[in-house]
This record gives structure tokens, C-alpha cells and sequence, in this order.
């Protein structure tokens, strides 16, 4: 089972598959401002949905820390036009 780990003092988002690091989405924060700027989900995990949900992940995180977001890692920026 994949499990998501927000870790803000690294501005990032892992995917973990027990132990094993699958995917990570790192993020810049510019005032009150997050802009994701990288996604990658190791091949095997890819059209699993692995890297959706990093993305609501980080987003969720800057909803509670009253944080805008932005996008501009290409994935990002369109996993987030539909939310």
C-alpha cells in the first residue's frame, strides 16, 4: 500500500511502498506562496495515481497554512486547474 508523507522542512512530498521511496514532489515556498516545481513517480508506480495525490497532498497542506498555490511542474499545473 502506498503511503504519503508530507515533509515540510524538506518542501516535499514522499510516496513510500512499505520502506522503498516510489515517487516524490518537491515545492518552493516564496512568502505566501507554494510553487510545485517536480514530480517523479519511479516507472513501475506510474497510472497508479501515486503522483495525484502528492499533489493534493501539498495542496491540502497549503490550504491549512493559508499558503497560495502554483504550479510549475507541468503535471502539477494540471492535476490543480481541476480542484
Amino acid at each position: 500500500m502506498i503511503k504519503i508523507k508530507f515533509i515540510k522542512v524538506g518542501n516535499k512530498v514522499i510516496a513510500y511502498d512499505d520502506n522503498m521511496i516510489v515517487g516524490e514532489c518537491q515545492f518552493t515556498e516564496f512568502y505566501d506562496t507554494w510553487n510545485i516545481i517536480n514530480t517523479v513517480v519511479k516507472f513501475e508506480y506510474r497510472n497508479l495515481g501515486v503522483a495525484k495525490k502528492m499533489v493534493e497532498c501539498i495542496v491540502n497542506h497549503a490550504k491549512k497554512d493559508n499558503k497560495s498555490i502554483k504550479a510549475d511542474c507541468s503535471y502539477a499545473k494540471k492535476i490543480i486547474s481541476k480542484i
